[in-house]
């Protein structure tokens, strides 16, 4: 029971504690964010009208009239600007969206919208990466540990090395070429229609860049398998098991792997949780319109308010990765107490 209040202390602190990160990276950014100038062709757009007037719906900005009655619209202090969007946030005005809207990928298109059109074929992609990259990982992890400091272990540590050091996008640019252009064996890009997303034409365009957003993730999860397995196989419990008779294998499965998956097991959490995230330069590279490219699209075209929305949305996912990862520890090893004194 004190066990459960202490975990349950701790995670308050910890929710508390990501919320106030939050607001202050928002913060931040928003008044950044408005310190950026607009002019005709990154502000106003194709209907300046009703640009002025949304601005003004949302305490952006105020109108005057000038010496020579001429109307003009000057930009609200940004600390309003701050108080009038957390005030939009609950209590939106009629006819306006309290995330804004983007004036230059989509006229007039909640961000909120937008970023949900986008979101399919990167948490796919995402999804197909994790189911091959993690399993692959983790078997290429345990054979090296089993087989440390021999041949195979040294091959494969080599590789995953250069796995590891080699950006992604690299793999990406490799992949396109061979697979692609040299042997045209897979289409280079995402298949140009809307439709089925789970089609044979659509999971063939997205071999190429699931592979190269897992060769990381593998390298990653084999290094780190490997580590936890080769310390706990020298653990002195391990002796014991093999001296009441258990074979290296059984002592290994029901043992070893069961103790070394205890760490191992938040950073499959931080997977799971990574899908919405994305990859900027691999969609970009594959011509995949994911979130990615939407996040990579309002800062080329200073859409300011989807880049706002979309950097928020990111920084999000990755408080909410480090808390679950976080709280995961104390649930999966019991040896853990969160939040308690010594």
């Amino acid at each position: 029971m004190r066990d459960a209040k202490q975990m349950l202390k701790y995670i308050l602190q910890r929710l508390l504690l990501m919320i106030f990160t939050f607001l202050v990276i928002f913060i931040i950014c928003f008044i950044l964010i408005r310190l950026l100038p607009f002019d005709q062709a990154t502000g106003p757009g194709k209907d300046p009208a009703t640009f002025y007037r949304m601005q003004v719906a949302m305490g952006r900005m105020y109108e005057v009239v000038n010496a020579d009655g001429v109307k003009e619209y000057l930009k609200t202090p940004i600390l309003v600007q701050l108080w009038n969007f957390f005030k939009n946030l609950f209590a939106p005005p009629e006819g306006v969206s309290r995330w804004g809207y983007s004036w230059q990928i989509e006229w007039m298109m909640d961000p909120m919208q937008l970023l949900g059109r986008q979101l399919p074929p990167t948490v796919l992609i995402n999804i197909y990466s994790m189911v091959i990259a993690t399993p692959i990982g983790i078997a290429l992890g345990i054979f090296m540990a089993l087989k440390k400091n021999k041949w195979e272990d040294n091959v494969l540590s080599v590789v995953i090395m250069l796995l590891i050091s080699v950006p992604s996008f690299v793999y990406a640019f490799l992949l396109q070429y061979f697979f692609a252009f040299k042997w045209d064996l897979l289409p280079d890009i995402r298949a140009t229609f809307e439709g089925n997303w789970f089609s044979g034409e659509m999971i063939a365009s997205m071999v190429l860049p699931v592979l190269a957003m897992s060769f990381g993730t593998i390298a990653g999860f084999a290094r780190y398998t490997r580590a936890e397995l080769t310390e706990v196989l020298t653990s002195d419990f391990m002796l014991l098991a093999r001296t009441k008779g258990l074979s290296r294998a059984q002592a290994t499965v029901r043992h070893a792997f069961r103790n070394s998956l205890v760490p191992i097991f938040p950073m499959i959490l931080g997977q799971i949780i990574s899908v919405l995230s994305g990859s900027v330069v691999i969609e970009q590279i594959f011509a995949v319109n994911g979130v990615g490219s939407l996040f990579l699209q309002s800062i080329q075209r200073r859409d300011y308010d989807v880049f706002q929305f979309v950097g928020m949305f990111y920084v999000l996912i990755g408080l909410v990765g480090s808390l679950v990862v976080d709280i995961s520890y104390g649930i999966v090893d019991p040896r853990i107490r969160m939040g308690g004194k010594k």
